[in-house]
């Protein structure tokens, strides 16, 4: 190894080992939901030193990337487990939902607080007494007229999560110990992370392997995928496979952003970018491009019906849960509330923001539509998901953690913005400096793409342009 290339070798090391401190003294030192805005300084900070790592890595010669890629990968994401969860308790309703499911009962059938579900309770989750004085405790009726409360939030409700989180809350309980409390989830949750941070290497082994860290490095993988456990991690794997072999097995494709769908339902979001160039002037015949999407949009259906059935049939109450009730508790109706659409409602009434944001969304996904590249799925998926956020504005970064991984896959550094403008959003948001943060996210999107189209490097192919197709092969001529 040459001494400049240990230099860079040496210097990325060092940034890598200092986010990696960072991380976990966030993690485990700060680990208190309760204070949720005075780990905004140390997440800023962490995220600080995860770009300048990023920024260091291209000057290193690729096996050596690979290793700093695999090994930081490995560092941060198990910064992850060190503490119990940090800045969210999504986690304790799933371990309630695969232990309701594992004694038989559907989990669309009961709220947490429901009395019929008591026999199952422990005190972990089910706090009495003093127990009941820490923070994110919800208290609950009792039959013994004791005090009692619940880690679990909105104990009241029936569960929101599709039916493949169902079953992955059910798979998890099914191979845990006892009294593992939260700790296989956050281990699941490190290793679908560290999954898809080999799947984003291999994708790019052969022209870009260091954007792999952009994912693998990013500080909210350990935060919200391990730490906290969110379950969007299963569908950002399903959805990334699906996209890398979508270009040339469609079905499969189709098939696995089903499942992904019927993990959390932003994935849905995909389509567009897997239907690339389907309305692009001069492409094939209509015959053609219809069961060019029935190949998509069918296995996909298919597979989140199917995922649905054995629920709809186990379950007396309805499977879609909380879903309705939790759009209007988030504000995603036709005013919006304070917290969403924060950057149309900049230059718009609030009873516009709904419409617009609708429509921004349609015109983009047309534009995908027509003028995507079908040899980068992704990218049109990208497009359509990172505008999504742009217009809704949602305040839970872990959402965002789909952006993170199509930024990666795809290589447009600008979008990384809005996962960090979501976790502004969500841990400070009296401050008010998530709309700001969603605003100056959208500035940098629009920054990358002014730069990129003078660079002639722009997300849609030009008016006419046909897709780009792998060079034929010469054959040779016989003797």
């Amino acid at each position: 190894m040459h001494s400049l290339t240990r230099c860079r070798v040496a210097g990325t090391a060092v940034l890598l080992l200092a986010l990696v401190c960072v991380l976990a003294l966030t993690i485990s030192a700060r680990s208190s939901s309760a204070d949720r805005a005075g780990l905004l300084w140390w997440y800023a900070l962490a995220w600080v030193l995860f770009a300048a790592a990023v920024w260091t890595l291209r000057t290193v010669p690729g096996r050596h990337a690979v290793f700093l890629v695999i090994a930081g990968g490995i560092g941060v994401t198990a910064t992850g487990l060190l503490a119990p969860p940090t800045t969210s308790t999504d986690s304790y309703r799933y371990v309630w939902d695969g232990r309701v499911q594992a004694a038989g009962v559907s989990p669309y059938d009961h709220a947490p607080a429901d009395l019929v579900l008591a026999p199952l309770r422990d005190r972990w989750l089910f706090p009495e007494g003093a127990g009941c004085e820490g923070p994110n405790r919800y208290p609950i009726p009792s039959r013994e007229g004791a005090r009692s409360c619940t880690r679990i939030n909105r104990p009241s409700v029936h569960t929101i999560y599709p039916p493949l989180a169902e079953a992955y809350f059910w798979a998890v309980h099914q191979f845990s110990p006892a009294e593992s409390r939260h700790k296989p989830l956050q281990i699941g949750g490190a290793l679908l992370a560290l999954g898809t941070s080999l799947i984003l290497l291999s994708a790019l082994r052969l022209r870009a392997p260091a954007q792999a860290a952009w994912w693998a490095w990013c500080p909210a993988v350990p935060v919200e995928a391990v730490n906290n456990a969110h379950v969007d991690m299963l569908g950002v794997l399903l959805t990334v496979i699906a996209l890398i072999v979508a270009s040339g097995r469609r079905v499969r494709g189709g098939l696995l952003l089903g499942a992904a769908t019927a993990v959390k339902l932003l994935p849905a979001a995909a389509a567009p970018g897997m239907l690339s160039g389907l309305l692009a002037g001069g492409g094939p015949p209509a015959r053609r491009r219809v069961l060019h999407a029935l190949a998509v949009l069918g296995p996909a259906v298919l597979v989140v019906a199917l995922a649905y059935l054995p629920y709809v049939l186990a379950s007396r109450e309805s499977v879609l849960g909380y879903f309705f009730g939790y759009l209007d508790e988030e504000g995603y109706d036709d005013t919006g509330g304070e917290r969403r659409y924060a950057v149309l409602r900049l230059v718009l009434p609030g009873s516009w923001a709904l419409p617009a944001a609708l429509a921004v969304l349609a015109a983009v996904a047309l534009l995908v539509l027509r003028r995507g590249d079908a040899q980068r799925p992704w990218r049109g998926a990208l497009v359509v998901t990172g505008v999504a956020f742009l217009v809704f504005t949602p305040g839970y970064p872990w959402y965002a953690l789909l952006v993170v991984a199509l930024a990666a896959l795809d290589g447009r550094w600008e979008w990384l913005g809005i996962p960090l403008a979501g976790a502004v959003a969500y841990l400070a948001p009296e401050a008010g400096l998530g709309t700001a943060a969603y605003a100056i996210a959208m500035l940098a999107v629009v920054a990358g793409f002014v730069t990129r189209t003078l660079l002639r490097d722009p997300p849609f192919r030009t008016h006419g342009a046909a897709p780009r197709t792998a060079a034929p092969r010469h054959r040779r001529a016989p003797r």
